[in-house]
């Protein structure tokens, strides 16, 4: 079986079991393969969806997929996206829900050189923010921290104007750019949002309510492979990051590395509300926080009905502890 090498093409997982198709799943992810994905990866390397009786298909994301887009046209089961889009989408009235949530906060930040410390220390600064940003992280960190919209300059995506002015900050995931902005300059560090109360979640399992509605079961045993696959994958992630190499042959262990200990360092996956109710849980508090703050900040329409956004009965009683807390509870 060939392993897919482009964003555009299906990648066919390894270890599928003759299943009736009803039990079968489209997985569209946000990016190029890489360890931000690598509990998805390693639940088919380990054979973690085939013990539930899935056959599942993971689909790498790229600049020229759009998601949401190919969810709505049931080209894909499940994506990975962001609450903010989801929160947006019941103010379009399109049918998606959210089901999970595989990191406990967003991995953005910003991305500093070493006189930035703290958050509080970026007035004055020259803070460089794409398009996107623009519409979901800056209005948060600006009302927050009492910023000048003057700040904000333009991020291309390129490294060059933050490592070339000691005045600048830029966007950042911790996964991705402070990886290259370290090589470049090893007293570069990294604020996460998430850290300073940033409310959405990360890589978030989106879903249409047919899915939710016709296929409950599947849906139920997909989230509660997934899970365990991204508990296994932060104890040994040797299985995942072999697929994730194989999806992406850009992809090298140097750089799988540092994502992995960034997932750990930040407790992206394990963290939060993680900890005591299992990987994957999402919260009412958590929503109304990210609701709340995309209304105050003009993003969001106040009498939308988000609470339509998000559905947690399937990660309500999952349980799937992160090691240690499993341990302990034996």
């Amino acid at each position: 079986m060939t392993l897919a090498r482009t964003p555009f093409w299906p990648l066919a997982l390894l270890f599928t079991p003759l299943v009736h198709a009803n039990d079968s799943v489209m997985l569209l992810t946000s990016w190029y393969a890489q360890a931000e994905h690598g509990g998805f990866y390693q639940a088919v390397a380990e054979g973690l969806y085939a013990k539930q009786g899935l056959d599942v298909t993971i689909r790498m994301g790229g600049p020229q997929v759009n998601g949401m887009q190919l969810l709505l046209s049931k080209q894909a089961d499940v994506i990975l996206n962001y609450d903010l889009q989801v929160l947006k989408s019941m103010e379009q009235q399109l049918p998606v829900v959210a089901v999970a949530a595989a990191f406990q906060g967003e991995p953005q930040g910003v991305m500093a050189h070493a006189d930035v410390q703290d958050l509080t220390q970026l007035k004055g600064k020259h803070i460089l923010v794409s398009t996107s940003g623009q519409q979901t992280w800056w209005p948060w960190l600006k009302q927050k921290y009492g910023l000048d919209e003057s700040q904000a300059k333009p991020y291309t995506f390129n490294l060059q104007p933050f490592l070339n002015d000691p005045n600048t900050v830029q966007q950042a995931y911790a996964s991705s750019e402070l990886f290259q902005g370290r090589k470049a300059d090893p007293g570069t560090h990294f604020l996460l949002f998430a850290d300073a109360g940033y409310p959405p979640y990360g890589s978030t399992l989106v879903t249409r309510p047919d899915v939710i509605e016709q296929r409950p079961e599947v849906l139920r045993r997909f989230i509660q492979a997934s899970m365990q696959g991204w508990r296994s994958y932060l104890a040994n992630p040797a299985a995942g990051n072999a697929l994730i190499k194989q999806a992406n042959p850009s992809m090298n262990d140097e750089l799988l590395d540092w994502g992995v200990s960034t997932l750990k360092q930040y407790r992206l996956v394990d963290g939060g509300d993680a900890q005591t109710q299992g990987i994957g849980v999402m919260t009412d508090a958590r929503w109304q926080a990210t609701r709340d703050f995309m209304v105050e900040a003009g993003l969001l329409k106040a009498d939308i009905d988000w609470r339509k956004a998000y559905d947690t009965r399937f990660v309500k009683d999952l349980n799937v502890l992160p090691i240690a807390q499993s341990q302990a509870s034996q």
